[in-house]
C-alpha cells in the first residue's frame, strides 16, 4: 500500500515508522527538505484518513504513531525488498542484514537462533 502513497505521504510515513510516534514538529524535524508546518500536519491527517497512522492528544498536541496495520505495511515492503534485491532470498536478505549490524545484543541472537530454530523444524 505504501508503494502508491504519494511521495511526502510516503517520506512522512516512514519518518513515523522509524520515530516510532511523534508530534507534527518532530516529524517535520526529521523530514529532509521538510514542507511547512500546516502541510506536515496535513499530510498527517490524509495518513489518518487512509489508516495508516493514529493519533492521541498529550498536553493538547496531537501524537501521532503508525497503526497496527503499519506492520502489515512494512512486512509487505520488507517482501518486495527481498524479491527486488535478494532474488527472493530470505537468507541473503538476513546475512546482508547481519553485516549492517557492528555488534548484536544477546536478546537479538537468541531471537534469531529461534527463528532459524524453527525454521530448521518447519523444513524437516
Amino acid at each position: 500500500m505504501i508503494e502508491s502513497l504519494p511521495r511526502r505521504e510516503r517520506e512522512v510515513f516512514e519518518v513515523l515508522c522509524s520515530l516510532g510516534e511523534g508530534t507534527a514538529a518532530a516529524v517535520r524535524g526529521t523530514l529532509a527538505d521538510p514542507p511547512s508546518d500546516s502541510a506536515v500536519r496535513t499530510l498527517l491527517s490524509r495518513l489518518v484518513a487512509k489508516g495508516l497512522v493514529a493519533h492521541r492528544t498529550v498536553n493538547q498536541a496531537y501524537v501521532y504513531a503508525p497503526a497496527e496495520q503499519a506492520g502489515a505495511v512494512a512486512e509487505t515492503a520488507l517482501q518486495r525488498i527481498v524479491q527486488t534485491f535478494f532474488r527472493g532470498s530470505a537468507a541473503s536478505a538476513a546475512t546482508a542484514l547481519l553485516g549492517m549490524e557492528p555488534k548484536l545484543t544477546s536478546e537479538e541472537i537468541e531471537a534469531l537462533q529461534r527463528a532459524i530454530d524453527n525454521a530448521r523444524k518447519e523444513a524437516e
